[in-house]
């Protein structure tokens, strides 16, 4: 983990405090002992996540991606897809669904990967290029302001996971369907059976 002493507004301590954030509520969430605080939890650290995602997306990678490199730049990419694909199925998801801490779980540690991928190697090599790192991040407290103010577009993993309805959830989809028809299916086969039997012995 990097230890620079750098200004508040400075565009990598902005990340940095991000960072420290969402690891904050990560940790929040694993102590919470009632439902209705880890949901809270869960609806905060999204709108974390979702701006933060943002501000990297359209202003931060474009600005270091030729100096840190396309393999690095590359696998922030695919982890930011990854991240946002579960961030748009916990925003749809019931909050009473059994899966749903389960998914803010995995979303937790791909973000903790991506955080420490970030900040041992992407933001060091960051820090190499001449540039005014504050004026990027006036850029980027500007940005969020007006995020919070007007609210969070829709990205394309929202948009899919609403295309897709659940279905392509399907492996937790599918362990909840098997639970559900084993359940029911058996409740009323068992009393029906039990009807046509006293009928036939009449």
């Amino acid at each position: 983990m990097f230890d620079w002493m750098l200004p508040e507004t400075h565009a990598i301590a902005i990340l940095k405090k991000d960072h420290d954030t969402v690891k904050a509520l990560f940790e929040e969430f694993e102590k919470a002992e009632t439902p209705a605080r880890k949901s809270k939890i869960v609806d905060q650290a999204l709108i974390e996540l979702k701006i933060h995602a943002l501000l990297e997306e359209e202003i931060f990678y474009p600005t270091v991606r030729a100096h840190v490199g396309k393999d690095l730049m590359n696998e922030a990419d695919e982890e930011h897809h990854v991240a946002k694909v579960l961030i748009a199925e916990l925003d749809t998801i019931d909050p009473k669904n059994d899966h749903r801490d389960a998914k803010f779980t995995v979303l937790a540690e791909s973000v903790r990967h991506h955080i420490r991928e970030e900040e041992t190697e992407m933001l060091p090599k960051a820090k190499e290029l001449d540039i005014d790192f504050e004026a990027l991040g006036q850029r980027m407290l500007a940005r969020k302001k007006v995020l919070l103010k007007d609210g969070i577009p829709t990205d394309a993993e929202h948009a899919m996971v609403a295309k897709s309805r659940g279905r392509a959830d399907s492996p937790a989809a599918a362990a909840r369907k098997k639970s559900t028809t084993r359940k029911a299916p058996a409740r009323g086969s068992s009393a029906r059976g039990g009807k046509r039997k006293s009928q036939a012995g009449r």
